[in-house]
């Protein structure tokens, strides 16, 4: 998990301690305040982000903890085409697997090696961060935004114009 700024720890954390997980489970709600919401603006290069939520419910699997939910946001960008300001929603589903050191095997051919569990401990604001960025549009456009390519009339002079005016000329060129 990778959604750390430069200089410290992630932008914003929410811990879990795998020991307040009840064996039924435990499920939720958490919303990033505004000095993380602005970290994260510029991390990801946006104008703002307005709006960071997420909604999780984590159990057990033995020493694993399987967390599944959704990471939803408002993200404030500019238009590629237009450069007008505009707004995005992102949603985001989240399922990953947290074991501790040394259990990281896949459990089938294919499958995606589980998170490391560091210390007994789930940081579900830096899961909600890393969903966040990947889910952003790295291109975002407006609603009916079109790019129109400028005209490549021939009505310009080519470089090879005059070597094609000297061909056409009599007595001149290939026979």
């Amino acid at each position: 998990m990778s959604g750390t700024t430069k200089n410290a720890g992630p932008a914003w954390s929410a811990p879990i301690a795998v020991d307040e997980i009840a064996e039924t489970g435990l499920h939720t709600e958490i919303e990033a305040p505004a000095e993380a919401r602005e970290s994260l603006a510029k991390v990801a290069d946006l104008r703002d982000l307005p709006r960071l939520t997420a909604a999780f419910d984590l159990t057990k699997k033995g020493s694993s903890v399987h967390v599944n939910g959704r990471v939803s946001a408002t993200v404030g960008q500019t238009c590629v085409v237009t450069l007008e300001p505009m707004e995005s929603e992102i949603e985001e589903a989240v399922d990953l697997v947290f074991a501790p050191a040394g259990l990281g095997a896949p459990a089938k051919a294919g499958d995606e090696p589980p998170e490391p569990l560091v210390g007994g401990i789930v940081d579900l604001g830096a899961v909600a961060s890393e969903f966040l960025l990947l889910g952003i549009d790295p291109y975002p456009r407006k609603a009916g935004a079109k790019f129109v390519a400028p005209p490549t009339g021939d009505d310009g002079p080519h470089p090879f114009a005059a070597l094609a005016a000297l061909k056409k000329q009599p007595g001149r060129g290939p026979s």
